[in-house]
């Protein structure tokens, strides 16, 4: 017997897509074919992206970015 079902794989196990028609704790060989995703959209750069962000931020953010995400500088006291 064969039958051919789509489901996604959640990191665990794979789950149908839509109901499937087999008895609990039936035994099959699963074969693998993987569906391309469709792209969407113009294909971007990181660097665009990035420089498209406004960020409000110290002037030495960048270089003490430790202090500002660990350390004892509060973005409030600039």
């Amino acid at each position: 017997m064969s039958l051919v079902i789509d489901a996604v794989f959640d990191g665990e196990v794979f789950r149908p897509v839509e109901k499937v028609d087999l008895e609990p704790n039936t035994e099959v060989k699963l074969e693998l074919k993987f569906k391309e995703k469709k792209k969407t959209g113009k294909p971007y750069s990181f660097f665009e992206y990035a420089r498209s962000i406004n960020i409000d931020a110290p002037p030495d953010y960048s270089e003490n970015i430790d202090e500002y995400l660990y350390g004892g500088k509060s973005l409030e006291d600039e």
